[in-house]
């Protein structure tokens, strides 16, 4: 089982809070079931260095495990984040380093 950070991009300008919309995020963690390692949090102001998709901005972040990189997208895209015109999500396998000697 790998672990994999789930970075969600919300359009610039996105205003959170639409009705029904923590209803939609907390059906879809429920669904990820024990998948969840970290729920996470979203994030409300940010700032990007270098190119991180023209046209949006973080929107948050989730960990959850899955047996690979295609179960894990399989899951993101049931993510409501998905359901706004513009937003993404960015899924990327979590790895271990060693530590240092």
């Amino acid at each position: 089982m790998s672990t994999f950070l789930f970075s969600y991009r919300m359009p610039i300008g996105y205003t959170p809070g639409e009705p029904g919309v923590m209803d939609a995020w907390n059906a879809w963690f429920e669904g990820l079931g024990a998948s969840v390692v970290t729920r996470g949090n979203p994030a409300f102001e940010s700032t990007s260095l270098g190119d991180c998709g023209a046209g949006t901005t973080l929107g948050g972040y989730s960990i959850v495990t899955a047996d690979d990189l295609e179960a894990a997208v399989a899951m993101a895209k049931r993510c409501p984040a998905l359901r706004n015109t513009g937003a993404g999500i960015e899924v990327g396998v979590i790895t271990e380093l060693p530590a240092a000697s």
